[in-house]
């Protein structure tokens, strides 16, 4: 039997514009090669809940990094540093595309990888997740998990100071997405809605591109998050198992 084991920890590095943020990396013990995982938080910020995803993709056998996208914000808790973020209007979209272009260069660095990195977001992240395979080279794969605000019906109803940290509505971009996508939405959420997650599957398809869909009844924003009241452990469960599946697909040594 194989030895078993990971290795988790806070980490800095250079993100966008060379500015140094925060991550966390949780990576399988041994030799490799392994492919990467990059994890985009959440909106409630760089909380426990992102790293207990992070350990658990280690444990899958992926190298897997979290950046602190709220890192400019200052010291704190998750739930302080994310306030300080969102009254700003959170953070702008250029600057999350640098710092997860910086965390894709930094997984390929390590001696134990093997050439392929996935990126996964939830919430805002699942949005960033959207951009992220639309304007960046070198991802192989893609989850978006509930991300609002991919399609925005209402700029309006959006704070002036997040419009201005959004540069366009991601599926605006949607004719660039170079990686294959998949997409987890609840059937009960509010952001996206069953509506807005229909249409962007049709723009998906006008541009032929790679994608998956799937839905799930009795399941609302974030039911993969176990700390929080709308957990919902049998739809937690099975989508888990579509995102390994996705990922073992397109992440594996001899994937295309």
């Amino acid at each position: 039997m194989s030895y078993e084991g990971l290795l988790a920890e806070r980490i800095g590095y250079s993100g966008h514009g060379g500015t140094a943020i925060e991550a966390y990396y949780a990576r399988p013990l041994g030799a490799g090669p392994f492919p990467g995982v990059v994890v985009i938080h959440h909106m409630p910020g760089w909380d426990e809940w992102t790293r207990e995803v992070a350990h658990k993709f280690a444990l899958h056998g992926y190298a897997t990094v979290a950046p602190h996208l709220y890192s400019r914000s200052g010291p704190g808790s998750p739930d302080d540093v994310a306030a300080r973020a969102r009254a700003a209007g959170g953070v702008p979209d250029d600057q999350v595309m640098g710092d997860v272009a910086a965390s894709i260069a930094f997984i390929r660095e390590q001696p134990a990888a093997n050439g392929k990195v996935g990126v996964i977001g939830f919430c805002s992240g699942g949005r960033h997740t959207y951009l992220a395979a639309c304007a960046l080279d070198g991802i192989d794969a893609a989850v978006d998990c509930w991300g609002g605000a991919v399609i925005v019906d209402d700029p309006n109803a959006i704070p002036e100071a997040m419009r201005k940290n959004w540069a366009t509505p991601p599926i605006e971009r949607t004719a660039s997405m170079k990686a294959p996508l998949l997409g987890i939405f609840g059937n009960d959420d509010r952001s996206p809605t069953p509506d807005q997650v229909n249409r962007t599957e049709e723009v998906l398809k006008q541009h032929g591109k790679n994608y998956e869909f799937h839905r799930y009844d009795g399941a609302g924003h974030g039911f993969f998050a176990t700390d929080r009241p709308g957990y919902r452990p049998e739809q937690a469960v099975d989508a888990w198992g579509k995102v390994f599946d996705f990922f073992g697909r397109y992440l594996s040594a001899g994937a295309r």
